[in-house]
């Protein structure tokens, strides 16, 4: 189902470079019905937004900073957010910042049944990113641009992305012991949601992979198999952990 969100972005607190990668992003989780963006546009800070914003016919929406420290921004954003959620105009809402005042609303708008994502910088705080059903980091979609410019992804610079550690392996061994049938195999469909509820932030793209399924591959430690589906014309794939191998000393 195609569910309708609203995108609410931080202007104060966002990068104005790749917004077109961004609303594209999001596009694939839903459709964007309200996009607004919030801001003291009288600063000069703020003006490169101007062109960029009715490219992809995003609603400035102006907020003075009254007060000297206090981010009216986020106040805003906050008051719009549980407007838009009791005129029940949307399924969603995506929330575009790396601030972790957010936390709140984003835990508020789940308990309300609302599906929320979230966008924002690798600096974005933990309890941000936790209390989101999906985060992504801008950074990724900076990378993806760059490839696509690029005739040749293999010329990417691979330390843009985080290396795959044991913790990463640990949770993905574990995804699988969760939903695994009694010979160890779990649906790598299903896998991949648990993993996505686990941990929100996680995506393969973090780690230069397009999709779990090559991610899974690079480490090594995990069987895949391929089953025809009955239902339709694509394989499934099952994935299951590698047995430890028990070594005897020779006497």
């Amino acid at each position: 189902m195609n569910i309708n969100l609203a995108v609410l972005i931080d202007g104060d607190n966002i990068p104005s470079a790749f917004v077109k990668e961004m609303m594209e992003e999001i596009a694939k989780y839903g459709n964007p019905t309200i996009k607004s963006i919030y801001g003291d546009w009288t600063k000069p800070n703020l003006s490169k937004w101007k062109n960029i914003l009715l490219e992809n016919a995003i609603t400035p929406i102006q907020q003075y900073g009254y007060t000297t420290g206090k981010n009216a921004t986020d106040s805003a954003m906050i008051i719009d957010a549980m407007d838009i959620l009791y005129s029940e105009k949307v399924n969603g809402f995506c929330i575009v910042s790396s601030d972790s005042d957010f936390t709140r609303l984003a835990t508020r708008l789940r308990e309300a049944g609302m599906q929320v994502i979230g966008i924002g910088e690798k600096k974005t705080p933990n309890p941000f990113i936790v209390a989101c059903d999906k985060f992504i980091y801008i950074e990724i979609l900076k990378t993806e641009s760059k490839a696509k410019e690029s005739e040749d992804e293999k010329g990417l610079d691979k330390e843009t992305f985080d290396k795959i550690t044991a913790k990463e392996i640990k949770l993905i061994a574990t995804t699988i012991t969760d939903l695994s049938d009694d010979e160890g195999w779990a649906f790598l469909g299903d896998v991949g949601s648990l993993l996505q509820k686990k941990q929100p932030n996680f995506d393969p793209r973090n780690y230069g992979f397009q999709k779990l399924t090559p991610l899974i591959k690079s480490t090594g430690k995990f069987e895949i198999e391929q089953r025809e589906s009955q239902k339709s014309r694509y394989k499934l794939i099952f994935v299951k952990n590698k047995e430890k191998r028990i070594t005897r000393a020779h006497k």
